[in-house]
């Protein structure tokens, strides 16, 4: 059997690759799409059903992560020096970037900071010995368990000099009692996933989607065939198997589902 592959766009529709003449395949009834080009030579099965289900891997860039509810300060007196953490969820380098640009203060002695954005991080001593300002600072975002956050520190020299594993302690410390009771929220991927249904099942289908909180549901009258319609939608990454377990038992029991 000869398998044409699809190039990998999330606008199904806008596709030159016309989908549900695809899926209009009656040993097909079920393709997995992925951001990268693929082969769905080992995604087939009889058609049995109005319904068909277009998803996308729950493996593929989907999770979870903790992150600040909202911006936290933290202020600290050490040998006359005043620390001042101030923390705040950011998402992108370009969001930490207006973070510092917003709360430095250049009257300050120093503005040292770190962000971890996943597997991305950045640290800055702005002038303290190197090692012992941003690191300190990263280290206790680490340990934190927090993502998708950056720390700023500012000190106002008192006249002490703290020393080398005085500044470490003096910033890792006073960023580790920022985070320590920070109010933080969970936040869960979303997975694309798509129906075509047949106009009967419709209301089926949104009360499904309604009771699983789907979010961006659209609609397309134009896909599909003459009395259906491709619905998509997103989902929390957690939730697709039950999503698709619902729309199963809600409008063709006998849809076979796959999975990456």
């Amino acid at each position: 059997m000869h398998v044409q592959r699809i190039p990998s766009y999330y606008n199904l529709h806008s596709s030159k690759i016309n989908l549900v003449n695809l899926l209009n395949n009656p040993r097909i009834s079920l393709a997995l799409f992925l951001p990268t080009p693929f082969s769905i030579s080992s995604f087939f099965t009889r058609r049995r059903s109005k319904t068909t289900m277009v998803t996308a891997s729950s493996s593929e860039g989907a999770g979870a992560f903790t992150t600040l509810a909202d911006r936290v300060t933290h202020e600290k007196d050490i040998k006359k020096s005043k620390f001042i953490a101030i923390a705040s969820p950011v998402y992108n380098e370009q969001s930490a970037h207006s973070f510092l640009s917003e709360v430095r203060d250049n009257r300050a002695t120093h503005n040292c900071w770190a962000y971890k954005i996943g597997d991305q991080y950045r640290s800055n001593d702005d002038g303290e010995p190197s090692g012992t300002a941003g690191k300190p600072i990263y280290s206790a975002i680490d340990s934190s368990g927090i993502d998708r956050i950056m720390v700023v520190v500012i000190r106002y020299f008192g006249g002490i000099k703290l020393g080398t594993g005085g500044l470490v302690r003096a910033y890792g410390g006073v960023t580790s009692e920022c985070l320590k009771n920070a109010p933080t929220l969970l936040v869960k991927s979303k997975v694309p996933m798509g129906v075509e249904v047949s106009f009967d099942l419709l209301g089926l289908l949104y009360h499904q989607l309604q009771s699983f909180q789907a979010a961006d549901v659209k609609q397309d009258y134009e896909t599909g065939k003459d009395d259906t319609t491709m619905v998509t939608f997103k989902v929390d990454f957690d939730k697709a198997d039950s999503v698709e377990d619902a729309i199963k038992a809600s409008c063709g029991r006998d849809i076979l589902f796959f999975k990456h």
